[in-house]
């Protein structure tokens, strides 16, 4: 039974690793678009654009509703922003520190590798 919820949890994630697909969830975290609205607000192709929205919701990361001749996308479930939020914020620190690390490192002309004190 674990293995099976962490082969769900992979593919979940591996959706999500998707550069494109997080332009997308980042379109939709606070509304609902249709397909030309998400192209705008991404600048990705249309094609590209449809390609990406049937992963995600055949993954169920979106909904989609038709709304007369336009189908309109939204987020499946708040709390995948939520993550995305997490994983944000994770990665901010990270490279909060790590530049914390850089700034602490002083370079002399003759080539030694020094830390301020």
């Amino acid at each position: 039974m674990a293995q099976d919820f962490f082969c769900l949890h992979s593919d979940l994630c591996k959706t999500l690793a998707s550069e494109k697909r997080q332009r997308i969830l980042g379109a939709l975290r606070d509304e609902e678009l249709t397909v030309s609205q998400i192209v705008t607000a991404t600048g990705m192709t249309q094609a590209n654009t449809s390609q990406h929205l049937s992963i995600l919701r055949a993954k169920g990361v979106v909904n989609a509703r038709r709304d007369g001749s336009n189908i309109r996308y939204s987020i499946a479930n708040p709390k995948i922003i939520q993550a995305f939020d997490l994983i944000t914020e994770v990665m901010q620190e990270t490279l909060d520190a790590q530049r914390g690390v850089v700034d602490g490192i002083v370079e002399p002309a003759d080539g030694r590798i020094v830390t301020k004190a």
